[in-house]
């Protein structure tokens, strides 16, 4: 049905939900995001696929499209669909006014289940923010906080950095904090 339909939908549970398109700094944050994960992981073993790649947490029912996913070795498929992966290694979600609340709460408890989940990244829109969530040595989430343009998102998974300028270039956000 997926396949047929002109639409991604999220299923959890049982339910199907349409998933709603992307606006102007949404796709802007994503390119410059995408795009420096594809370059500085061009020759490791973790690659980044976009909003197209399908994920299924089989621990929970959930089958979604995260705006960025990051898996590590061998990309595994679900046994029924080649074009589903399982086990990422880091979730990047870029928010939005009507997604913000369910990425951060219920979205983020599901994604929780993924045994092999190490980073879930939250990218804010309308401000300027990033909120990285990491498993510690106690097998906790831990939450680090990113505010200016001046710092630098620190992935230590997969061994980037990301500058917030870089990530935030072509909003018009960056032009407001100038």
């Amino acid at each position: 049905m997926e396949r047929a339909s002109p639409w991604k939908h999220e299923y959890y549970q049982g339910e199907i939900f349409a998933m709603s398109g992307a606006g102007r700094r949404h796709n802007f944050i994503f390119t410059n995001v995408f795009g420096k994960l594809c370059a500085r992981l061009e020759n490791s073993p973790c690659r980044p696929f976009g909003s197209d790649m399908r994920m299924h947490v089989p621990e929970n029912t959930l089958y979604t499209y995260p705006d960025i996913s990051i898996y590590c070795g061998d990309p595994i498929t679900t046994d029924s669909d080649e074009d589903t992966l399982i086990q990422p290694t880091i979730i990047i979600e870029i928010l939005s006014e009507s997604t913000r609340n369910y990425d951060r709460g219920k979205k983020f408890s599901r994604y929780k289940d993924i045994p092999t989940l190490k980073e879930y990244i939250l990218i804010e829109t309308e401000t300027i923010g990033v909120d990285v969530f990491r498993i510690d040595t106690h097998n906790n989430w831990v939450k680090q906080e990113y505010k200016t343009l001046q710092e630098t998102v620190q992935l230590p998974t997969v061994d980037v950095s990301l500058l917030m300028k870089d990530i935030y270039r072509g909003t018009r956000l960056v032009k407001l904090v100038k």
